[in-house]
């Protein structure tokens, strides 16, 4: 739209240039050869004012161009209806200056996008509208599908660390809509995440949301569209997919990736620090372990393979850093983790070893105990039982004396027998 404007603005400066100089020299040659020549010049200065003044804004030199076509109307509806030869050349001077000053005025009053500019008032001090490069001027944020369902631009946001309107395409919310309606479950709660995010950033405005309905049916893809847009409005794209952000940079396309920052935002582990950290598990590589910082950040230990599980010390021998994130590279330390892990195996191992023989000891000490109680109860009986033969040997040698003491009354009754005979005798 703003280059149909700035074409437009160039054929009407044109087009009075060749009326004004056919009525002032009735010659037809030379006022087409003078419109012809205001048309490149205003061409030239419409479409490359970026390149010829890059601190010249656009919209200023649209709204001045049109006011002084403006004044040399005026000018020329005057000069018909006064009929004053001498005062037409003065006429143009003076309406077309004051229309083109009135232009630049209009220009400092927002709302101009349409006209190629629109950025606001300009300084007191820049009565020419050249105004110097802001390098932090506010540009629109065009959101991504994958920095809505990621749903880390809502803290983004509340932290007021993001300037300026975030911008959501109406095909990106047709995208996170389809996902939402996806059959994949994991798919459709992605997608639900992204639907409810846009609702939280609207409802706590601690910054503004808009929805742009420009579309491009020429373009199917979801980020072609994205890239045109923000070649179009002069916004920034805010996403977390890597691919977008390099075709975007090499087509000149400004793009904040949550994924760098939150890289940038990491502590700093240099080479030759010492970590702690535990092994989650092996790595790709032969006797290789892989464990994580408390920021997701990955740790590839060499020499780490078999201490899974463990909390080891490791140094750090190098970095790399990529847009897609950082690796650690480090080494377990020979006198720390692995060998204290080791030490703690054997001890361990020694210390169940040795629970194991004291729990044996045990053991035969009670079997011992439960002999000695045996041969105790052995030794009981066998008393039990001399006792008993003791008993029963009293027994018999108490009827042997009952039977000779029963045999007594025989002899005494064959006593008085004899003392019976010698009576009689």
């Amino acid at each position: 739209m703003a280059y149909f404007y700035k074409g437009l603005t160039a054929v009407l400066l044109s087009s009075l240039s060749f009326f004004v100089t056919q009525k002032q020299t009735q010659e037809l040659a030379f006022a087409g050869s003078i419109a012809g020549l205001v048309l490149v010049v205003s061409l030239v200065l419409l479409f490359g004012e970026n390149k010829l003044f890059p601190k010249l804004r656009g919209d200023v030199i649209f709204c001045v161009g049109v006011g002084a076509l403006l004044g040399f109307a005026v000018a020329w509806f005057l000069g018909t209806v006064i009929r004053f030869e001498e005062l037409n050349l003065a006429l143009y001077l003076i309406l077309g200056l004051f229309g083109a000053r009135a232009g630049k005025s209009f220009s400092k009053e927002p709302g101009l996008a349409i006209f190629g500019g629109g950025s606001g008032a300009l300084p007191a001090s820049d009565p020419f509208g050249v105004a110097p490069i802001n390098k932090d001027e506010v540009r629109d944020k065009i959101l991504d599908t994958s920095v809505v369902i990621d749903g880390r631009i809502l803290d983004i946001a509340d932290t007021h660390f993001i300037d300026g309107p975030l911008i959501l395409p109406n095909f990106v919310l047709r995208e996170i809509q389809l996902i939402s309606d996806s059959s994949d479950p994991i798919k459709r709660a992605r997608g639900r995440r992204g639907l409810e995010m846009l609702n939280k950033l609207q409802r706590k405005g601690s910054i503004e949301v808009k929805i742009t309905y420009k579309d491009y049916s020429d373009t199917r893809e979801v980020d072609a569209k994205l890239i045109k847009l923000a070649r179009d409005t002069g916004g920034k794209i805010v996403t977390n997919d890597f691919n977008l952000n390099k075709v975007a940079e090499l087509q000149g396309v400004k793009v904040l990736n949550l994924n760098t920052l939150a890289n940038a935002l990491k502590p700093v582990v240099l080479p030759g620090e010492e970590l702690g950290i535990q092994v989650i598990k092996e790595g790709k590589d032969e006797n290789q372990g892989i464990g994580y910082l408390e920021d997701g950040t990955m740790v590839v230990i060499e020499n780490g393979g078999h201490l899974v599980g463990k909390e080891v010390k490791v140094t750090v021998t190098s970095i790399i850093q990529t847009a897609a994130g950082k690796m650690i590279f480090t080494k377990a330390n020979s006198n720390g983790g692995s060998d204290k892990g080791d030490r703690g195996d054997r001890e361990n191992r020694g210390n169940k070893g040795g629970d194991r023989n004291f729990d044996r000891g045990e053991r035969n000490q009670e079997r011992g105990e439960d002999r000695g109680n045996r041969y105790e109860r052995q030794e009981r009986s066998g008393e039990d039982r001399g006792n008993r033969k003791d008993f029963q040997n009293r027994n018999q040698n108490r009827g042997g004396n009952y039977q000779e003491k029963s045999e007594k009354p025989d002899d005494f009754g064959n006593r008085k027998d004899f003392q019976d005979q010698q009576q009689q005798q």
